[in-house]
């Protein structure tokens, strides 16, 4: 894939949302070097960067070189874009700490191998640390007016409700970012979301006043670009609130903060309005295999063809193969009225609601069984029963002081009550 290609293989995706001028230009010229900031606010990355991501895997994919932006520096300040509050100030130690661990992140979608594409990992806090006040002023903020500022739609969002001059600052820190990675590292492109919009062009303004004035001894208008942004469409659902949080919070890529389940039922139970968008932007699938998952998805929803597919590629590529599969066999499995896979059941006691036991068990009834694993009275569990809607192990009990079947690998029970109700009971030890 050419560098000029890339608009092309984006543009199919839906990724392109905004880009600047004479772009289509450079990238005909050939690859280019293309840069993304990320916050160092935690210690892993969520699905909300996703798409941030895979702007820089097709980057590199087309002969482009990515440069990933850690914001130690500017992640001490906190951007206004898309925030109602100024974000807590994180310190040095703490940022420090989680940029070391998005790289093993990252690379599980970029090829850190030697060579032209090697991606190239900085952090900004090693030059704006660096630059003293009146260094930044004379050098950085005597290119930006007050009105052109306050122009910004991240600004205008947070003036109502009281903005600092800290968070005022960030898109001239941000302009500084690009201006020296543009001077210093060959950095022609900056990409991001829809709502970067603002400090992109910020950036570009710079590099265009910095330039303009270094070539002709003072400002001028018509100077041909030599920086460029595009941005992509925001991760949103059918809503449009921002994709990344679930009933239990963000859901992020690493499998300590966000089990692999809750990271694959997230995507399984994504939104049939918006679930073949998600497959493009968020996968290197081919388009002839995306637009035949899509057809197959439209002629059956009810099979959720699509969901499974993206649940599967992005579980595989951030959890590994292996697990992608397991976790295949433990949604199917959390249904079902029969399960005897002893691996399957440990996933499930934590993913669908778990009871422990002791020896005291032997003598229970599949009443005390009803009572231990749904919670129920003793009135409502025999009704259950009585109804036909009690099973353990895919054993159908309608006696309720009849003995409960052996223990699946002499640790587990199944326990199915009704069409949709499922628990795992476990022996404890």
């Amino acid at each position: 894939m050419s560098g000029h290609a890339l608009l092309d293989e984006l543009g199919w995706r839906g990724l392109v949302h905004l880009k600047s001028e004479g772009l289509e230009q450079r990238l005909a010229a050939g690859p280019v070097s293309a840069y993304i900031g990320f916050d160092a606010s935690a210690t892993s990355l969520h699905v909300g960067h996703l798409l941030q991501v895979f702007l820089l895997t097709h980057l590199q994919r087309a002969g482009g070189r990515p440069v990933v932006l850690i914001g130690g520096g500017t992640g001490m300040i906190g951007d206004p874009s898309g925030k109602s509050s100024e974000r807590v100030l994180l310190d040095g130690p703490t940022i420090e700490r989680n940029s070391a661990a998005l790289k093993s992140q990252l690379e599980r979608f970029l090829d850190f191998s030697p060579g032209p594409t090697q991606p190239k990992m900085l952090n900004n806090l090693d030059w704006l640390a660096k630059m003293s006040m009146i260094d930044y002023l004379r050098d950085i903020g005597k290119y930006f007016t007050v009105p052109y500022m306050l122009s910004k739609d991240s600004v205008q969002a947070r003036l109502a409700a009281g903005m600092s001059f800290t968070e005022f600052s960030y898109q001239t820190l941000q302009a500084a970012d690009f201006l020296h990675l543009h001077q210093q590292e060959g950095v022609d492109m900056q990409m991001g979301g829809a709502d970067q919009w603002g400090n992109i062009t910020a950036g570009l303004e710079l590099i265009r006043r910095v330039e303009s004035r270094e070539s002709e001894g003072e400002e001028t208008e018509g100077h041909e670009p030599t920086a460029f942004g595009l941005c992509s469409p925001l991760l949103l659902n059918r809503a449009g609130a921002k994709m990344g949080k679930s009933e239990k919070g963000a859901v992020f890529l690493d499998g300590e903060l966000t089990s692999p389940y809750d990271f694959y039922q997230y995507w399984i139970n994504d939104e049939d309005e918006v679930v073949l968008d998600h497959l493009r932007w968020l996968t290197t699938m081919e388009r002839e295999e995306i637009e035949a998952i899509g057809e197959a998805h439209q002629a059956a929803p009810e099979q959720r063809l699509a969901q499974k597919a993206i649940a599967y590629d992005l579980t595989a590529r951030i959890h590994g193969p292996e697990e992608a599969e397991r976790q295949v066999v433990v949604a199917s499995a959390a249904f079902a009225t029969e399960v005897d896979d002893p691996a399957v059941l440990d996933v499930l006691y934590d993913a669908v609601g778990g009871f422990e036991f002791g020896p005291e068990a032997s003598e229970w009834t599949a009443l005390d069984v009803a009572v231990a694993a749904g919670g129920s009275s003793k009135g409502e569990a025999r009704r259950l029963i009585g109804q036909g809607g009690f099973r353990i192990n895919g054993q159908q009990l309608s006696d309720p002081t009849a003995a409960p079947p052996a223990l699946i690998g002499e640790r587990y029970w199944w326990v199915a009550m009704g069409k949709k109700r499922r628990f795992v009971g476990r022996r404890a030890g």
